[in-house]
Order: C-alpha cells, then structure tokens, then sequence
C-alpha cells in the first residue's frame, strides 16, 4: 500500500514554471528544485502536456512551459492529469462472503469513498495554481522578513 506523489511533485513543477513568466525550464532543473530523478519529472510533463497544461519548447534553451495562465489551472486539472487513482482503494480480493463483515463491506464503504472523492475533487477544483504560487510567495516574504530581523 502505497501513495502516489505525482500530484505533488506535478503542481511543483507546475508551480516553478508559472514563476518563470514564459521562460522554458528542462526537466533537470525541475527535477533538481523537486529532488526526483529527470526522466520522472519528463513523464509528468508528457502527462501535463497530455492534459494541455504544459507545452515544450524544443532547441538550445527549450523546455518546459505553462500551456495556461496559472489562475486558469485548477488542482483539480492537475490531479486529473497525472493521477487516475481513486482517494481510497477497495479490497484487491473479495472479502470473505461467509463473514459477515466481507459480505457487506464493500457496499457500505463504497458511498463512503464515492463522498470523500467528491469532496476533495471539489476542493480541488476551488484551488487555482495561481493560489499555490501566491501563498508560495507569500510564505518567502515572510521566511525573507524573518531572516532580515535576526541579521
């Protein structure tokens, strides 16, 4: 049981592209800010592309860049573009059905699961890349304001 990190490394990666106001970046200085190997960060991008998110720039100096606007992408956008999975999985094999937990389990925890995708795709779609990039900023003027007090 494992959990899939693609969202967030691909809103990173999302993130570092709409600070470069239409300067393409390649996927290994993407890979060095997220801290994954390059081709990783190259099958996101083929993945955000995909979803028309991001485009490329081929050539000398080409690479990566915002296909949108950053207020034009929501997180939901970039969840659907990189990851299929649903919130929480069922069993991978039938429960028992002479249990009678494993005879029912299934159909009751199903609405609970169909709800909580619901609810966290719609917060996911309230949320811009914009919003990411302004609280990131937002966290560094602070972080900057901090160090400026202490030297």
């Amino acid at each position: 049981m494992n959990t899939s990190s693609r969202f967030a490394f691909a809103v990173h990666a999302l993130s570092l592209l709409a600070q470069q106001e239409g300067a393409p970046l390649s996927s290994e200085i993407i890979a060095g800010s997220v801290n994954t190997n390059p081709a990783l960060i190259r099958r996101l991008l083929t993945m955000l592309a995909n979803a028309g998110l991001t485009t490329s720039q081929l050539g000398a100096g080409g690479g990566a860049l915002l296909a949108r606007e950053p207020a034009a992408i929501s997180l939901l956008d970039v969840y659907r573009a990189v990851d299929d999975a649903q919130l929480f999985a069922m069993h991978r094999e039938e429960p028992n059905p002479a249990c009678m937990v494993g005879r029912h389990i299934q159909q009751t925890l199903r609405g609970v699961i169909d709800e909580a995708q619901r609810a966290m795709e719609a917060s996911l779609a309230a949320r811009t890349l914009a919003e990411v990039v302004d609280d990131i900023s937002r966290s560094e003027r602070k972080l900057e304001r901090a160090r400026a007090k202490r030297a």
